[in-house]
Formats: structure tokens, C-alpha cells, sequence
């Protein structure tokens, strides 16, 4: 074949997936392995910056699918766990080895640049013709409401005309397809910002607890410490955008002044020293309307994104690219398939975020304060909790049972202190002060 014809049946490709994350590229390199000519186009360069530095258990069957577990290990921090400080001296560990018919007892943190680039290289490695520094504009759709065209440029200004069989959107937070099809939604529910840099320096924990992740709550939200490769800190606040406003430009001050006033992370950030750029992403908790259409679908961050307090961003990323990998597979095949297929992975992965936005929303209350202060193993719920943490929420049945048991005892926790929370609104209007009580979610 000519360099022209080779060229042309490039553009031709049975799948183009937008978005070069650890999600496209996981899609990409199932569906090479299926036969399926595969375009992959990243609008960066590996290695680049990128949050979400933490992985869950559940992303290591995943990784090990697509071959590159070792190499990840190589990498990576041994993460046996999550820890959740209630008090200033007193902290609670949430370990992998203790959930609900534990299967895989850690995860790793990994720098994202690191990993992602991993992914990238494997992909094409296994035969994707996967491109950096290509964006993609837009997308033209046909009558038919299939993706026709879709044009893209590379750094050198050249124009690109794509004609897929099939199109992936794995853009994450720019959500391509979201946007342009007008599909995405802030969530009223649970809006938040973030602020965050590395850092060297920064104390771990003691012994085989070293690389756990810290969830640190606060007045305003909640704060992250992510142990990384060579004595490197991910280092996070998420807070309200109104919290975030007040730092008047003045970023870096603002980061540090946050966390110094919170003494069990001033305590570990003693003699620390920032060894990154400080970043900042504004309103970020949305979802898209739809999920999929004809001859589109959407996975990860692309269809949605919520508070990456429990770090299941990279996992569900991934986990919804393997299924529309063989969704994908499967409607090339039999188009006529192609809804239904559609519809059994939207149900599926509904299921498991949901799962996570139920915790998510209420992580800041007094009640689920108390409730992640004093665990209680009754009936397995805490083992069941520590399972979700791990990202065990789609295939086991005996933990959603405990996840809805404990909602129950979400729900009567909250009502014990309900009188307590009006007398204190009732004292605040009266006395002028703000109220920052529990909030009840009704109807959940």
C-alpha cells in the first residue's frame, strides 16, 4: 500500500477515541487486540501534569488485563489503605485486607505523568496508532446522527478529516462530546474546587501505613495527602468555590495558609517544600445527560465527574472504557445490537457511581463524621464500606446489601441529632450566626 492509501484508510479508522488518559488508552488497546483499527488522538504530549494520583485495588485486575500491571508496580507506592483523621492526635485506618470478600489487598499512588504516559506507549506498542499533540475541533454528525467527520489539528497546524466507524469520547474533564451536544450539567448537589501542588518533605505514616492516602477534613471541605515515588506529597484542598474565592490571587499563600491552619497536616508539613506548580480547577462536579448515542459513546470523566475523595476517578475511568471497548466490538459487528448494548453498560455503570455519589454528597456532614469516627463491623457494613473504598460495587451483591444497611444507619443517625441541629439554627438566627449544621438529604 502507497504512503497515501496508508494515510487515507488511517483516517478511515473502525475506532476513534478522543483522549490519551489512562481511559482511552485502556479502550484503545482492547479493541487492537480485537482486530479493530484503532486512532487514538491526545491533544498533549506524555508526560504531562495530572491529578488524580491515586488508584483503587479494583484497577489492578485491569492493569493486569492489559499487561502492564508489573510496570505499574514499578512505579507506583504500595497503598494497603485509607486514613481518616478524627482528632489531632487520633487517626482511623480504613486497610484493603479487611473488605468484604477482599480479592486484591492494595492499590497503588502513582504520578500521573509516569503512569499515563505507561498506558500511551503500551497502547501503541500492542498496534494503536496513537497521536500527541492532535485536538480534536469538532464533530459533524451524519443524518443518521452517527459521527461522520471529525476534524482535528496537529501542532504543526495541519488539518485532519476523520471518518470513523465508531467514536470514543475519553476527553475527560474538556468533554468534548458533552459540550458540543450541549449535555452536560453542573450537579446542583455537590459543587466544589480544587487547589493542590507536590511537595518534598512531607511526613508519611509509620511503617506499613506509609502509603496510605489521607483524607483530612476541615471547616471548608476536605484535603488530600497522596504519598508519590522519591519522598513526594500530592497535596490537595477541596473546598467550596466560595472558600476558594477569598484567595484573592494570591494562590500559593492561600494553598499553604489553608493547610497550615489545620494542625494534623501542619504537624507532617513541617520543613516541606513545594516541588510543583500550584493548580487550581474551578466548579468541577458534573455529569452529561446522555451517556452514549449512535455510533458515540462516552467514558470516564467524559460522561462524569464527581469529588475525588474516595479516588475512584482513574478506576471508573477505566472500568467503563473496558466495557465499551466490547460494547464497541460488538455493535461493529451487529448494529442492530447496538441500543441494547448501549443501555446494558449505561445501567451497569450507573449503578457503581451511584454507590460513590452517595457517600460523596454527605462525606462533610456531622453525621458521617461520627459514623467514619466510630466504625462498627455489625452485619460486615464497615468490611462493606471498606469495599466500596476499594471500588468493589458493580459484582458483589452481598456488599450493596451492607451499602444500603448502612444508609439505614445513616438515616436514623441523623434524625437522633436532628432536634440538636434546629436548637442550634434556631440560637444562630437568633444571635446573627451562621448556621453550619447537618443537612438532611431528603428523599435519598
Amino acid at each position: 500500500m502507497s504512503d497515501s492509501a496508508s494515510d487515507a484508510a488511517a483516517l478511515r479508522p473502525d475506532v476513534l477515541i478522543v483522549g490519551g488518559g489512562p481511559a482511552g488508552c485502556t479502550a484503545a488497546i482492547l479493541l487492537a487486540r480485537k482486530g479493530r483499527r484503532v486512532l487514538l488522538l491526545e491533544k498533549d504530549a506524555h508526560p504531562r501534569f495530572h491529578i488524580g494520583e491515586s488508584l483503587l485495588p479494583m484497577n489492578l485486575p485491569i492493569l493486569q488485563r492489559l499487561g502492564v500491571l508489573e510496570q505499574v508496580r514499578a512505579i507506583g507506592v504500595h497503598k494497603p489503605g485509607a486514613d481518616f483523621p478524627v482528632s489531632d492526635e487520633r487517626y482511623n485506618t480504613f486497610r484493603f485486607t479487611r473488605a468484604l470478600d477482599a480479592r486484591i489487598d492494595h492499590a497503588f499512588q502513582v504520578r500521573r505523568d509516569q503512569f499515563d504516559a505507561l498506558l500511551f506507549r503500551h497502547a501503541q506498542a500492542e498496534g494503536v496508532d496513537a497521536r500527541e499533540r492532535v485536538k480534536v475541533e469538532r464533530v459533524e454528525f451524519g443524518a443518521d446522527g452517527r459521527p461522520a467527520r471529525v476534524f482535528a489539528r496537529g501542532a504543526d497546524g495541519q488539518a485532519l478529516e476523520i471518518a470513523p466507524r465508531y467514536l470514543i469520547d475519553a476527553t475527560g474533564r474538556d468533554t468534548l462530546l458533552g459540550n458540543q451536544l450541549k449535555l452536560k450539567r453542573k450537579n446542583p448537589r455537590h459543587q466544589s474546587a480544587a487547589i493542590f501542588s507536590h511537595f518534598a518533605g512531607v511526613a508519611r505514616r509509620p511503617g506499613e501505613e506509609a502509603g496510605n492516602i489521607t483524607v483530612q477534613r476541615f471547616e471548608h471541605g476536605w484535603m488530600w495527602l497522596i504519598p508519590l515515588p522519591d519522598d513526594v506529597m500530592s497535596v490537595g484542598v477541596v473546598a467550596s468555590p466560595e472558600y476558594l474565592k477569598q484567595r484573592r490571587g494570591d494562590t500559593e499563600g492561600f494553598l499553604m495558609r489553608t493547610l497550615e491552619s489545620v494542625a494534623p497536616v501542619r504537624a507532617r508539613m513541617q520543613g516541606a517544600r513545594r516541588v510543583a506548580p500550584v493548580h487550581v480547577t474551578g466548579n468541577y462536579s458534573y455529569r452529561c445527560a446522555r451517556m452514549s448515542g449512535p455510533g458515540w459513546v462516552m467514558v470516564g470523566d467524559a460522561y462524569a465527574f464527581v469529588d475525588p475523595i474516595f479516588s475512584s476517578g482513574v478506576f471508573l475511568g477505566m472500568n467503563s472504557a473496558e466495557l465499551a471497548a466490547g460494547v464497541v466490538h460488538a455493535a461493529l459487528d451487529a448494529p442492530a445490537r447496538e441500543r441494547a448494548l448501549q443501555r446494558r453498560m449505561e445501567r451497569y455503570l450507573q449503578r457503581g457511581l451511584r454507590e460513590f455519589e452517595w457517600f460523596i454528597y454527605r462525606f462533610t456532614t456531622p453525621t458521617m463524621k461520627r459514623l467514619f469516627a466510630h466504625p462498627r463491623n455489625v452485619w460486615q457494613i464497615e468490611q462493606a464500606v471498606i469495599s466500596m473504598l476499594a471500588g468493589d460495587v458493580f459484582d458483589n451483591p452481598r456488599v450493596r446489601r451492607r451499602l444500603r444497611a448502612f444508609r439505614a444507619i445513616y438515616a436514623i443517625t441523623a434524625l437522633r441529632f436532628l432536634p440538636d441541629a434546629l436548637r442550634r439554627r434556631l440560637r444562630g438566627r437568633r444571635g446573627g450566626d451562621d448556621f453550619g449544621g447537618e443537612t438532611l438529604h431528603l428523599g435519598s
